[in-house]
């Protein structure tokens, strides 16, 4: 006679780790005129809103074959799925974002486009974001300096928004640091296609946060404008967003 009580735990078992549709989105990725279904599926955590091995699972509708492809960083909270084209070419590409789950914010992020009837992966958030090197210094007179490598730019952001008590802990009172202080820049904690031009071709706005002292010692963020240049993604256009001074 079958334990009841085992073969409930099977049952359980075996529902946490069978795939689920996640998301769906209808579209033509090839260009062959017909619609294909992209399923994001994954495998849910028990008790918990993570998800781990996060696959693409395309139907093509022309031939009626299917093809799976793994994200490279499968592992993620609140997985979606974005269809447009990234690259120009008039042919929808996929957008596969996730939360990591840090106190950073910081997001999983990978493009996939049709190149010679092979989908593949030409973006991906994790190894774009080793590539944009910054500096963070604080200086004297209550400012932080934040420097970026590639493009080559400097921000210079003035701290007397954070008050006299934070100002009082770094500086003396003629403006000179007691010490050096250095913050940092975040990887991407945001990816967000928009057309800007309206012409059907997405950009990439990508978001990393400035830290100060501390992670929560937030100074705002580095904003940049992705676009494909026919090869990669390039960073079009960089600013940085400052925190307002709360004056309610």
């Amino acid at each position: 006679m079958t334990n009841p009580i085992h073969s409930s735990q099977n049952i359980n078992a075996a529902a946490y780790s069978t795939p689920q549709v996640i998301q769906t989105k209808f579209g033509d990725i090839n260009g062959d005129g017909f619609f294909e279904t992209i399923f994001l599926m994954g495998i849910k955590q028990p008790d918990s809103p993570l998800w781990h091995n996060l696959t693409l699972v395309i139907f093509y509708g022309q031939t009626q074959q299917m093809e799976q492809i793994p994200l490279k960083q499968s592992l993620g909270y609140n997985p979606t799925i974005f269809l447009g084209d990234f690259t120009g070419n008039h042919i929808e590409d996929i957008m596969a974002i996730s939360d990591t789950g840090g106190s950073g914010g910081i997001i999983n992020g990978e493009i996939f486009s049709s190149v010679s009837n092979r989908v593949r992966s030409i973006f991906d958030a994790e190894t774009f974001s080793d590539k944009l090197k910054y500096t963070v210094n604080y200086v004297d007179n209550y400012k932080a300096v934040v420097q970026s490598k590639s493009p080559a730019k400097r921000y210079t952001i003035d701290l007397q928004y954070k008050g006299a008590d934070y100002l009082a802990e770094i500086y003396n009172k003629d403006g000179t640091l007691k010490q050096p202080i250095e913050g940092w820049v975040d990887p991407i904690s945001g990816l967000y296609p928009v057309d800007y031009n309206r012409d059907g071709v997405y950009e990439i706005l990508a978001y990393q946060a400035i830290a100060g002292r501390y992670h929560a010692d937030g100074l705002g963020y580095v904003e940049n404008i992705l676009t494909w240049n026919g090869h990669e993604f390039i960073v079009e256009r960089q600013t940085v967003g400052i925190f307002g001074e709360d004056l309610s």
